[in-house]
């Protein structure tokens, strides 16, 4: 074998010197990571949580999660949801993407074999190669190669953090899905709760009728109210049986009847209550931010690799290996040693300006990502923002509708007495029930968005991610995380 490797040394020499001129340099400008277009500090934040910047990123959802019901539901939806399939595959294929782009960086060595026999006037001659070497290589002198796999990289990157995104997303529509079933569900127990109450009066009314103390509009104001809370019913019955499909396709399996809520929890049998700290860096690590800033760098990367194609392209193609007349002979020692080396240069003298509008290209679509990377921090603001101000003022609205319903209770029960004493008319008792029954339901939504904010709050604060002790498999977070910058 020693004739193989004697032969295979300039090849070698070639390739190392080959690994050491690749990506030499890079043209890309260097990146800085740009202001945040937003105000330092949260409005409507709890001043005394400064050292709970991130309390909701490091909060598993199972611990933020109380009702054991909705835990099991969700654990279900992040196994099983179709679309956070579709967006873990996103990743996978970028990740292969971006691998495929690295291994373009190193020299793809050939091996091969060759023989050949030739008759001439009836004298036999036989010629047997066996080579290795690389074709056509092109040497990344100016780092063009290495900032397409940088931007391939980024790329790769912000698929990852927009699956994260998705993640956190999911676990929220999944929770506020299951609650609006719930308070759809409280809905109609009070529509049916009123329809009985109803069909009592109009009971009522009918024998009053008889005795000749009621009118017979009376009688008829009766029945509308019945009557309307019948189709309050209905109409609830198929709301409920949408917002079941609604959490089935989120869920993306059949779910046991009793995992569904039948009416709304409290907040403390719901959610962990979550500090808010000043600090709006906190917004810096939301997956869907960093997804934004991974396409920024992805662009940035792009202008080097435009820059670097004014420059001339330098290409190898080298072989070494062993030559003999008999097959039998070619690794024996008998042998003789064959190689060659053929470098390329070559650079485009005129191009109608296709590279300089490349660059323009690169360099405006780097604008564009840097002008989404910075409007993606101000959605975020906001949204922490317009979570923050509805939890500042939510508890003093259901404080007060708690009590409109308590009161609007109270007068629809002293009205009913004092229409069945003869003091008042009917009509009296109908608009105090009818004031009842709305004051209930707007108390039914004020809860709902109450809950509903809490789940909100900690998405948009970006919870959702973090593994609780002892890690569960329920939800394919390392799925979609992405590799270290020094993967290959």
């Amino acid at each position: 074998m020693k004739p193989i490797i004697h032969c295979c040394r300039p090849l070698l020499w070639s390739i190392t010197a080959v690994v050491l001129m690749s990506g030499c340099a890079s043209m890309a400008p260097d990146y800085q990571r740009p202001d945040a277009p937003i105000p330092a500090q949260l409005p409507d934040a709890d001043s005394q949580s400064q050292n709970n910047l991130s309390a909701a990123q490091q909060l598993p959802w199972q611990d933020f999660i109380q009702d054991q019901r909705l835990e099991q539901v969700i654990e279900q939806a992040l196994a099983n949801n179709r679309d956070l399939r579709a967006t873990i595959a996103d990743v996978a294929a970028a990740r292969a993407t971006y691998r495929g782009q690295s291994a373009d960086q190193y020299p793809a060595l050939d091996a091969s074999i060759e023989g050949s026999r030739v008759n001439t006037d009836g004298s036999v001659s036989s010629d047997w190669q066996a080579t290795g070497g690389l074709s056509a290589y092109e040497i990344d002198l100016f780092g063009k190669n290495s900032s397409l796999t940088d931007a391939e990289r980024e790329s790769y990157y912000a698929s990852a953090e927009t699956a994260r995104a998705a993640h956190i997303s999911l676990i929220a529509e999944t929770a506020n899905a299951w609650l609006t079933l719930a308070s759809d569900q409280n809905r109609l127990a009070l529509a049916q709760q009123t329809a009985d109450s109803a069909q009592k009066a109009m009971e009522i009314t009918a024998k009053r009728l008889e005795l000749g103390v009621d009118s017979r509009i009376d009688l008829v104001s009766a029945e509308t109210t019945y009557h309307s809370a019948r189709a309050d019913i209905a109409s609830y019955r198929n709301q409920v049986a949408q917002d079941q499909n609604a959490l089935q396709l989120l869920v993306g399996s059949d779910l046991d009847d009793a995992l569904l809520p039948t009416s709304l929890p409290t907040t403390q049998q719901l959610v962990t209550d979550i500090p808010v700290g000043l600090s709006s860096a906190v917004l810096l690590q939301r997956p869907d931010v960093l997804a934004a800033e991974h396409t920024l760098k992805s662009a940035n990367a792009n202008i080097g690799a435009a820059r670097a194609a004014y420059f001339p392209s330098l290409s190898l193609t080298a072989t070494g290996g062993v030559a003999s007349a008999a097959l039998s002979s070619l690794f024996s020692g008998g042998a003789s040693t064959v190689w060659t080396l053929a470098p390329s240069l070559s650079m485009n003298i005129f191009d109608w300006g296709s590279k300089e509008a490349d660059l323009e290209a690169a360099k405006a679509e780097q604008q564009k990502y840097l002008a989404d990377y910075e409007y993606t921090i101000q959605s975020a603001f906001a949204e922490v923002a317009n979570a923050l101000a509805r939890r500042a003022t939510i508890q003093d609205q259901l404080d007060a509708e708690s009590a409109y319903v308590d009161a609007a209770g109270r007068s629809h029960e002293l009205a009913m007495k004092r229409y069945q004493a003869g003091v008042d008319s009917f009509q009296d008792t109908l608009l105090s029930e009818r004031t009842y029954y709305s004051a209930q339901q707007e108390l039914i939504s004020s809860q709902l968005e109450e809950l509903s904010n809490r789940i909100t709050l900690y998405r948009v604060l970006g919870g959702g991610l973090a593994e609780p002790e002892p890690a569960t498999t329920a939800a394919p977070i390392a799925e979609i995380t992405p590799a270290t910058a020094t993967e290959s």
